[in-house]
């Protein structure tokens, strides 16, 4: 019998929960790994003995770790939003979950190239919760912090007014990493995995649903699973995009992650869900080993945002891919520029490779307070855009 492994301090926060309280959803253990405020994968503070955490060397990448593309591509759509909205003073851009920093990087210095005008009126603000991560992004957006009130930072989504926001809210890789409830098929009947403690190592157990919010969820997605067949719920998904659409007065919202519509995400071809960890570049899918010193993900529901959002005026533009989100915004000409056979040309391909990052991203964005939005990132949709509410959820 293997014993559990992990962060020694984090390991002994989650069982002494355990021990007092009983076995907890796995939700709640996927936030304490992640995000327990001192031993949580994303929380803690790395030490000389802990590798990069994202990026090459780390546990996994994100497409600006790839090539700037992205942050470049992302600021043309904010300067054409801009003048589509009037140019709003300022313009405010709201990125949550930045990672190290480096599309925020990439984003204000395409803006300084592309429209100095444009620069003079926006506002960058980072949410960010984790004091380790708000040092690195620090670090790497120095050179724009001697402008007074260019770039700011707040812990979470409560340090920004309702209807406070004119501009666009941007994310990238953040809504996969938002715990999520694991559900089983067992019997005919739809049970929760839940996580207990036994002679020193975490194991799953199933129980009734842990919220009549996970019942409501299944019954409005209406399918039909085989025995044993396993999936996941984010149902702190749905809150956080509730919660952005009230903050926002006019402008967009643009989510970038891996996921699928409803309809394709919870299939039967995918009956072991999609929850994976992630170390050192390579995937398991046992979240009892490497406690807070693996990264965990699953996939996102994106018809469940834009139903969330549309609850709170929060319209869909578009769905679209990686691939012809950039494309729309004159990736071609961007990759134009760059040096044949060169390593800088073969990693801005990586981002739209059709059988990799280019399809496997998705781009939802939803728009408030205008009227028939058209946006270049959109110029081109694939044939699933027109299924996003196929399935829809809220």
């Amino acid at each position: 019998m293997s014993v559990t492994t992990g962060h020694p301090q984090l390991v002994a926060a989650i069982a002494s929960e355990i021990t007092s309280s009983g076995p907890i959803p796995f939700a709640r253990f996927m936030e304490l790994a992640l995000y327990h405020p001192r031993f949580g994968y994303y929380m803690r503070q790395p030490d000389a003995a802990d590798q990069e955490r994202i990026g090459w060397s780390g546990d996994f990448y994100t497409s600006s770790d790839v090539h700037p593309i992205l942050g470049e591509a992302l600021a043309k759509q904010a300067i054409q939003i801009d003048a589509m909205m009037g140019s709003p003073e300022p313009f405010t851009v709201v990125e949550m979950g930045s990672g190290k920093g480096l599309l925020a990087q990439h984003f204000l210095s395409a803006c300084q190239r592309e429209s100095n005008v444009f620069c003079q009126r926006l506002r960058y603000v980072l949410i960010e919760r984790s004091p380790a991560m708000r040092e690195l992004q620090r670090r790497n957006l120095d050179p724009w912090l001697s402008r007074p009130g260019l770039v700011t930072w707040v812990e979470g989504l409560d340090g920004l007014a309702p209807d406070s926001v004119s501009g666009l809210f941007l994310s990238n890789e953040l809504v996969d990493a938002f715990p999520v409830h694991r559900i089983q098929v067992t019997a005919g009947r739809t049970e929760e995995l839940y996580v207990d403690y036994r002679e020193g190592r975490f194991v799953e157990c199933l129980r009734p649903l842990s919220t009549t919010r996970l019942d409501q969820y299944l019954q409005k997605l209406g399918s039909t699973w085989p025995e044993g067949y396993r999936t996941e719920v984010n149902l702190q998904a749905m809150d956080w995009m509730e919660q952005v659409a009230q903050r926002i007065d006019r402008g967009f919202v643009v989510t970038i992650d891996y996921g699928h519509t409803a309809q394709d995400l919870y299939g039967p071809e995918r009956r072991n869900g999609t929850f994976l960890c992630y170390f050192q570049q390579l995937t398991n899918e046992d979240p009892f080993m490497r406690v807070g010193e693996q990264d965990m993900t699953a996939h996102v529901d994106f018809s469940c945002l834009a139903a969330a959002g549309e609850e709170q005026g929060l319209h869909v533009t578009g769905f679209t891919n990686q691939m012809s989100f950039l494309m729309g915004l004159g990736v071609e000409d961007m990759i134009g520029e760059l040096e044949p056979e060169s390593q800088e040309l073969r990693a801005a391909i990586h981002l739209l490779k059709p059988d990799g990052m280019g399809s496997t991203f998705k781009v939802l964005i939803q728009h408030k307070g205008i009227r028939y939005p058209e946006l270049d990132g959109l110029k081109f949709k694939p044939f699933f855009g027109s299924a996003l509410a196929v399935g829809a959820t809220g």
